[in-house]
């Protein structure tokens, strides 16, 4: 049995941690918001160009001389799983629901004889991602000093992935991340950016498109040609700033959790404590007593 000491010490430990995870859930809560912010902005952006690509690209159906990035190679033999994770822990599942999303994936492609290789975007992936694929890993990015991820983070991981693309050292590029939903709502998801899989409008939506007349300038073939590498840089900024949200939300229930946690962890150990001096009192009363009686 921990004497009371021990426990008094144990209660000041759990209250400090307390503290601490009452400070970062606030600190979370308070980033949380402009990071959703940026989010939502995105989205409407990212959306239109897909829509806009996916117009343009009509104009290649069943045609052999599509782009590449748009048609793609003709193979589906090598596969560059792009997984965007958290630079930092401390967010319940959040990192380990992408990373797991990805494994499954590549445990699929490796079980049909495909090959697999894994660019990584944020430490925590990389770090659960090489304990099983680490041969598979051939790039990483680390953001860890940007306060604010941004095009120019984007952009970066897109020349690279382009880079590979253009060295022919894969056929079929798919982006991970999580989507956020809500504070206790983040949705690991899996996106196709090379070929690039583009939604095709329908019903009202295509009538619509069709009804308006659009005049190109340069050509159409030219537009989408300068479109497409830019699209891949615009989805993956889409998926950071998602990520960002997610991973804010994620740590602010993940702190939630732990402070409440801490909480009655502290009630419990307050009230051993207390049963523990209320039996020592009582133990040296009755030693008292007895000595009074024998003299």
């Amino acid at each position: 049995m921990a004497s009371l000491k021990d426990l008094k010490n144990r209660i000041d430990s759990v209250k400090s941690t307390q503290k601490i995870t009452k400070a970062m859930q606030m600190v979370a809560a308070a980033k949380l918001r402009r990071a959703q912010e940026a989010a939502e902005a995105a989205r409407p952006y990212a959306e239109r160009m897909g829509k806009v690509l996916a117009a343009l690209g009509a104009v290649y159906d069943g045609q052999e001389n599509a782009p590449v990035l748009l048609g793609g190679t003709g193979k589906d033999q090598v596969h560059l799983l792009v997984v965007a994770t958290g630079e930092r822990g401390l967010a319940g599942g959040f990192n380990s629901s992408i990373a797991r999303l990805a494994r499954e994936h590549a445990a699929k492609l490796l079980s049909q004889g495909k090959t697999v290789k894994i660019l990584t975007v944020g430490r925590k992936g990389h770090d659960i991602l090489r304990r099983q694929y680490p041969s598979n890993i051939v790039d990483t990015f680390n953001f860890r000093e940007i306060k604010q991820v941004g095009f120019t983070q984007a952009q970066q991981v897109a020349d690279k992935v382009l880079e590979m693309f253009n060295a022919g050292e894969f056929d079929v590029a798919t982006l991970y991340f999580a989507k956020f939903g809500s504070v206790i709502s983040q949705v690991p998801t899996a996106q196709q950016l090379i070929p690039a899989k583009l939604e095709k409008a329908e019903g009202e939506a295509a009538a619509d498109v069709a009804a308006v007349p659009y005049e190109y300038e340069p050509s159409e073939e030219a537009i989408v040609e300068d479109l497409l590498p830019r699209n891949i840089a615009v989805q993956i900024l889409k998926a950071l700033l998602e990520n960002s949200a997610s991973f804010y939300g994620a740590q602010m229930s993940a702190m939630d959790n732990a402070t409440r946690n801490a909480g009655e962890m502290i009630g419990q150990l307050q009230l051993s404590y207390n049963r523990q001096r209320q039996a020592q009192i009582t133990k040296e009363l009755i030693e008292i007593i007895s000595g009074a009686e024998a003299l």
